[in-house]
């Protein structure tokens, strides 16, 4: 087929080039006969066949030198056009075999050219998008594989302290009522793991129904820290709340969704918590037209390796189970919910000193004509 194709291009060229040369000569024989024959009906004797001889020699000559010269022009076209036609068509039909590991490179500035660079920017955005595609497949494999290990954890453990009270094995009221506390703390991690899973399809489906109010921050953070603060003491943790923005400054969030934010980043700092004194902060200060709201830890920290893709869903930056919880998803979550509030997230960190989440929230001013507006 490919050779099919090569040599209709070639006649084509022979077509164009040949053709009209081979219809020049036959018109030019015909025209040179019958002015050869009127010059010896003229001349008579006195035309020799020398002179007939030199008028085809001419002919030929002329001809020869027509088609030698298009010949040349055809092994230039060659290179001109159907090399880089040749190259596109090499590289189209590597793409439809899935390989785009390859460069089209081109120095020529003509229309070719372009279509050369078109041709290799389709290349580069489907190379982007294969291997996007790749690495999100990898990380919903590594992500099934880690929800299946946390949720068989804690039913395990359900299953074992359940056992262990039909079976006997808790004499006493004391160990009774610390099977049950177990069993109810697994439970809850069941729980805040389905709400994460139930969460984040929401999310990625758009289907979360957002119920914004304007809201007084210092009024709304203070209720926030003062149910953390009871939380986070009762484990142990000394909880640092610093509000430094004017009492009047309102924003426009959904309370419920917004709360989540919130909790998820306490969460992730409790449960990467290793240290002794344990301490974690909620910061909120002024950022001109924005507010800038900081939880805070001193805990593991997150790596510089890691630390640019903890937002991204279903990563998780260790796969050993002895120093990764969590879904994997959580940030994700926090992320989305945050974006959906025209805000932006960010994290500071370093490696086994503590984690900053930075979340910057528009500030709030109702527009003209009861319009709703964004400082």
């Amino acid at each position: 087929m490919d050779n099919q194709k090569h040599n209709t291009l070639w006649l084509s060229f022979l077509g164009v080039t040949a053709l009209p040369v081979l219809a020049i000569f036959i018109i030019t024989l015909v025209v040179t006969r019958r002015e050869f024959y009127e010059l010896r009906r003229i001349y008579g004797p006195n035309l020799n066949p020398e002179m007939k001889e030199s008028i085809f020699m001419i002919l030929i000559f002329a001809t020869g030198l027509i088609l030698v010269a298009n010949s040349l022009w055809m092994i230039w076209m060659k290179g001109l056009v159907i090399k880089p036609i040749r190259d596109i068509e090499a590289a189209a039909k590597r793409i439809t075999q899935g390989d785009l590991d390859f460069t089209l490179v081109t120095q020529r500035n003509d229309e070719i050219g372009e279509l050369c660079r078109d041709f290799e920017e389709m290349r580069r955005r489907l190379k982007a998008s294969q291997d996007e595609r790749l690495y999100t497949e990898q990380q919903q494999k590594m992500f099934i594989s880690n929800i299946c290990h946390d949720l068989k954890t804690p039913i395990t453990s359900i299953q074992g302290y359940v056992e262990g009270i039909m079976d006997g094995v808790a004499t006493t009221d004391e160990m009774r009522a610390k099977y049950l506390k177990t069993i109810y703390n697994k439970s809850n991690e069941l729980n805040l793991l389905i709400n994460e899973l139930t969460m984040y399809n929401k999310l990625d489906m758009d289907h979360v129904p957002y119920n914004f109010s304007e809201l007084n921050l210092k009024k709304y953070l203070d209720d926030c820290a003062m149910e953390l603060e009871d939380e986070l003491t009762s484990r142990g943790f000394s909880f640092d709340y610093e509000y430094n923005c004017k009492e009047d400054v309102r924003v426009m969030v959904d309370p419920v969704q917004f709360s989540k934010v919130i909790h998820n980043l306490i969460g992730n700092s409790v449960k990467y918590m290793d240290k002794e004194d344990k301490r974690i902060g909620l910061k909120v200060s002024d950022a001109g037209d924005s507010v800038e709201i900081t939880v805070e830890d001193n805990g593991m920290g997150i790596s510089a390796d890691n630390l640019p893709r903890i937002f991204d869903r279903f990563y998780r930056g260790d796969s050993s189970r002895g120093k990764t919880k969590g879904s994997g998803i959580g940030l994700s979550i926090v992320k989305k919910i945050t974006e959906d509030h025209g805000g932006r997230i960010e994290a500071t960190s370093t490696e086994g000193e503590g984690t900053a989440m930075h979340i910057a929230l528009k500030k709030y001013t109702g527009g003209k004509d009861g319009q709703s507006t964004y400082n």
